[in-house]
């Protein structure tokens, strides 16, 4: 994510390994066919009659808008190409296809009730500057300040002393501690940091032991359950919050603060759970352990800076309905004052990692266009989603997304069903209402994609942690399974009653 980052190396090794993997001779003839059959889709969903979808009243734009989300799908769940690019190409796609400022053929000489309601360009090329975006930008400046000034190693050694030496505790320690981190830093470079960490002490254990591979499974664990806790943690909070709070959608107001207070004591207790079950699957042979952290928190001006605005950062967010400042707002302080004190510097902002934030982007083009379109509106009145049971759309929706989580990005799923089930749930929100409301539809999906992991493949987090050597893919298969049913059980159980009670977006 940025290379000043504790574990740095083994993020650019990855990406390295992921890209060679790409580039390869003996993989680029199935990348091509993969493109070549996301674009076939795409051209025949172009060139048939409007007629064809069954869909009365749709438009040209419509149908292109169609076309186009079945590309971004296909190309997210090939991964042909890597997915930021895709968004990217999407946009493009929209804008020169749909907008407002498209291409002269696609918008003259064809009738105004054919061609339809095209979208504004403004709006597309706003979703790179959406607040939310910003809000990311936010904690990833953050994120770089910490490890510039060593406020992570700190307070990695700070939260790590509580849990002495005993074996068992340490593992719950490096749990704990890793889920903190993922709250406000990326998954990726969290498992990147708490692994190098815990490189030692794996040297350290016994080699036929079975502790040291449920130390290796708590880092990526925690990395991918800690996300959940807050708007930053993982993107797909994100885009979850941003359809409910959409001002000209649902409008419930979620705040940063709203967010921490129901997901941080479910996070918690996913942690526990993930404790006991390590524990059982992967006793330790070695009862105690020393544990040694290297590096120092720098004690100049800049860095005290550092650390008092980190702190009135998250308390601001914490405080966001109090304070009337919008989480979005707040992020946008720590940028300025790291960039003006010198601790933040180009070369530090040319290291963000850009590419999540245009992933993101392009998903939320793809909203932009689904509603200003009139598509979402078309949908709504084409598929009767107030007859089907609420339930069944509920776990349905869950379901699917888990089962996608663990194959694509957890971005990409999250892009894809949201805009989707966000146009579902409002048009069935009085048969929601018992069930949590449109908020458990789209939460459930954040909570949904986080969990997903019982691959290699599935996160970066979980990449990382296979690399050390340590995990067979069957043991991550095994607790990826375990931790990802207990959390949709206990996530939509929680998001039931908070939100059939107006707990949530109240």
């Amino acid at each position: 994510m940025f290379k000043s980052f504790h574990g740095s190396q083994k993020m650019l090794d990855l990406q390295r390994q992921k890209l060679q993997r790409l580039m390869s001779k003996e993989l680029l003839a199935p990348r091509l066919i993969k493109i070549l059959i996301a674009s076939i889709t795409m051209i025949v969903l172009w060139a048939m009659p409007t007629s064809a979808f069954g869909i009365e009243g749709l438009t040209f734009v419509e149908q292109r808008v169609i076309a186009i989300f079945a590309f971004a799908t296909l190309m997210w769940v090939f991964n042909a190409i890597p997915a930021w690019t895709t968004s990217t190409f999407v946009v493009v796609l929209l804008l020169f296809t749909t907008s407002d400022s498209s291409l002269w053929f696609f918008r003259e000489g064809i009738p105004v009730e054919e061609l339809g309601k095209l979208t504004s360009y403004e709006s597309l090329m706003a979703c790179f500057a959406d607040p939310i975006i910003m809000l990311f930008i936010g904690g990833f400046i953050i994120a770089i300040a910490a490890t510039k000034t060593g406020l992570d190693v700190k307070l990695a050694k700070v939260m790590l002393k509580p849990f002495g030496t005993q074996s068992k505790y340490v593992l719950l320690g490096f749990i704990t501690v890793t889920a903190v981190f993922s709250m406000f830093l990326s998954n990726t470079a969290t498992a990147a940091m708490m692994l190098t960490f815990l490189a030692p002490v794996l040297k350290a254990l016994p080699a036929d032991g079975k502790g040291k591979i449920g130390l290796a499974l708590a880092i990526p664990v925690a990395a991918n359950i800690g996300g959940m806790g807050t708007p930053i943690g993982t993107p797909p909070n994100a885009i979850a919050l941003k359809y409910l709070n959409d001002p000209e959608g649902m409008n419930m107001n979620i705040g940063f603060g709203e967010w921490m207070a129901f997901m941080i004591p479910f996070t918690l207790v996913l942690v526990f759970i993930s404790w006991v079950v390590l524990l059982k699957l992967f006793p330790f042979k070695q009862k105690t352990i020393e544990l040694k952290i290297e590096g120092e928190a720098k004690k100049d001006w800049r860095s005290i800076t550092v650390y008092i605005i980190f702190a009135i950062t998250v308390l601001l967010w914490v405080l966001d309905k109090y304070t009337g400042v919008n989480s979005n707002v707040v992020a946008m302080l720590p940028v300025g004052v790291f960039c003006i004190i010198g601790v933040i510097t180009r070369r530090d902002l040319e290291e963000i990692s850009w590419g999540v934030l245009w992933m993101v982007a392009g998903g939320f083009a793809l909203g932009v266009a689904l509603n200003q379109t009139g598509l979402a509106t078309h949908l709504i009145s084409a598929i009767p989603f107030e007859s089907w049971p609420a339930v069944i759309v509920i776990i349905g929706s869950g379901l699917i997304c888990y089962a996608m989580a663990n194959f694509i990005s957890h971005t990409a799923t999250a892009n894809l069903l949201v805009p989707i089930l966000a146009v579902a749930g409002s048009s069935m929100a009085g048969a929601l209402a018992p069930l949590g409301g449109v908020s458990t539809l789209l939460i459930g999906v954040a909570i949904a994609s986080s969990v997903g992991m019982i691959l290699p493949i599935s996160t970066p987090p979980n990449a990382m942690a296979h690399a050390t050597g340590l995990i067979e893919q069957k043991n991550m298969v095994k607790v990826g399974i375990i931790m990802g049913i207990i959390s949709l059980v206990l996530g939509y159980t929680m998001l039931i009653f908070l939100g059939s009670n107006g707990f949530i977006g109240g």
